[in-house]
């Protein structure tokens, strides 16, 4: 049953999202240090509820504990926290900050895969437990400090409050662009959390298909700063828009591709494509809305982008238990994706047709 992992998986994926929405506001109001250490702290408490076994403990390990008030604590909140400190170079630093899971997603899967098969998967998740917090609450504790950029008064709403965005009422602009993360993730979690079953069922070897995510994730990380410096130049919106058309060449070369060389440099295109689409996301919405909207704002979109990735990985479990391969699920994918496609391509169109638009959103200078 591949859709029992998967749905534990999307159940964390979707918890940061929901959480995201409380905890983005309040580490703006009581500091980021305590929302991370209360993140991490509740990280290690799903683990060890996880390992108590499959089913309910499973997902309420992951769903609860681990996404609603354990991600959730880290992943708005630090989105937010970084895009104050930085103003010409928002969208490298929202890349590079962002660019931690992929480090993680390189370097865990083979140890993961050793452990597991030493010691079991219950153990692994509970040494992982003492590894995540003795390295984030010390870090948290020593370096978060109050971010620069002012988030109430005139300094934080700037020029930006209009009453129209790209010809658009702004909480038109905003859904349209949170409809688009949506679309977008749905595809984007598939190979990712399904990438080693995939192989398994061609033929190829288990760790064959760990070193291929890593080869996503460890690609993903490298392109990813790219894409930061990208969206400095081009904007947040254009960004978004070449990511998502690689990304979505990538899913539909996985259609078509069986060997282990192709399929290490589709997995390296799939890196590639989606890396930066995340973290420009976040710099539309700072380029277009004013700083004391980004609380809630970006809480909103993570969710939505996490319930895409929530919706993608839980869609592909259930479609292969329904067909038996994988081929149904990613061809899925493919016609999410070509809907963001519209969504975005949408925006930068008016964007490209708009004479007006706020300074900010103009391509950044280096």
């Amino acid at each position: 049953q591949r859709s029992v992992p998967a749905l534990a998986a999307s159940l964390a994926w979707l918890g940061s999202g929901i959480g995201g929405l409380a905890m983005g506001p309040l580490a703006t109001r009581f500091g980021i240090r305590w929302t991370v250490i209360f993140g991490a702290t509740m990280i290690a408490i799903g683990l060890a509820v996880s390992k108590l076994g499959a089913g309910i403990p499973l997902y309420i390990g992951h769903g609860f504990f681990m996404g609603m008030i354990g991600n959730a604590g880290l992943n708005a909140p630090l989105y937010i926290y970084v895009s104050r400190w930085f103003d010409k170079r928002r969208g490298s630093a929202l890349a590079l900050i962002s660019s931690g899971s992929y480090i993680a997603g390189a370097v865990w899967p083979p140890i993961f895969q050793r452990v597991i098969a030493a010691y079991g998967w219950q153990d692994a998740m509970l040494a992982y437990a003492v590894i995540e917090l003795a390295v984030i609450i010390p870090l948290a504790a020593i370096f978060f400090r109050v971010a620069p950029e002012p988030v109430s008064g005139p300094a934080a709403s700037g020029t930006l409050h209009k009453a129209t965005v790209l010809g658009l009422r702004p909480n038109v602009m905003f859904a349209m662009i949170a409809a688009a993360a949506f679309t977008c993730c749905i595809p984007m979690a598939m190979p990712q959390g399904h990438i080693v079953a995939f192989c398994s069922d061609l033929g190829i070897s288990q760790t064959m298909g760990a070193a291929m995510l890593s080869v996503i994730l460890g690609t993903a990380f490298v392109t990813r700063q790219v894409w930061g410096v990208m969206s400095d130049r081009i904007g947040g919106l254009r960004t978004v828009l070449l990511g998502s058309i690689v990304q979505a060449t990538a899913i539909a070369a996985f259609l078509v591709t069986q060997d282990e060389i192709g399929l290490f440099t589709v997995s390296a295109l799939y890196g590639l494509g989606f890396s930066g689409i995340i973290p420009a996301y976040v710099l539309s919405i700072r380029e277009f809305f004013p700083a004391r909207d980004a609380g809630w704002r970006v809480p909103i979109l993570l969710l939505f982008s996490g319930g895409g990735m929530a919706a993608g990985g839980w869609l592909a479990g259930v479609i292969y238990d329904h067909f038996g391969y994988y081929l149904p699920a990613f061809a899925t994918g493919v016609a999410f994706n070509l809907v963001n496609l519209v969504l975005v391509g949408t925006l930068v169109f008016r964007q490209h047709r708009d004479s007006g638009l706020p300074s900010s959103a103009s391509p950044r200078p280096a």
